[in-house]
């Protein structure tokens, strides 16, 4: 079985995208924990984007079977300009006090770079362009990247969930 750059980008993100936090969060973040937002909304919705457009490449029965993975419906384009869609909301959640009070202006930063990014994607996906929902799809990967960079995932002990957490535990190292 091959693996692309692409899934390996996607499960690295997967990985990072777990969590940002600062120790002093408030209780009333409506979609949870930074964690838990990042986790239950995030993820699923850049999944659903970074899944659409993808070369695969696989080993079957011995022989290689490569296919390109393209949205090919006028609803299967509007799932990914949904998910694009989304993303942008959920940096405007970022932008919002409950989640970036205490943090720097990097947070700020960030959050409207996924914003500004996410316009970008979802007119990719109402174009139905699929190079440009690549390209931008790279973008959003790397956007998100920086900011882990700067606000690392935390680590979870063993057996427990990002659910499990409660809001003052939600701290970054």
């Amino acid at each position: 079985m091959a693996i692309s750059f692409r899934q390996l980008a996607v499960a690295g993100a997967s990985l990072a995208l777990c969590a940002c936090g600062t120790s002093n969060e408030p209780a009333d973040m409506p979609l949870g924990t930074v964690q838990q937002m990042m986790a239950n909304e995030v993820q699923p919705a850049a999944d659903v984007y970074w899944g659409a457009v993808k070369f695969e490449s696989l080993l079957v029965d011995g022989e290689v079977v490569e296919r390109d993975i393209k949205p090919e419906t006028d609803e299967q384009w509007e799932e990914v300009r949904a998910s694009a869609a989304r993303l942008g909301e959920l940096g405007g959640v970022l932008l919002t006090p409950a989640y970036s009070d205490g943090r720097g202006q990097d947070w700020l930063d960030y959050a409207q770079g996924l914003i500004d990014v996410s316009k970008q994607a979802e007119q990719a996906a109402i174009d139905q362009d699929p190079d440009a929902e690549f390209e931008v799809g790279g973008t959003i990967y790397n956007v998100c990247r920086a900011c882990h960079q700067m606000y690392p995932p935390e680590e979870l002990p063993e057996g427990m969930t990002v659910d499990d957490l409660p809001a003052d535990e939600n701290a970054a190292e």
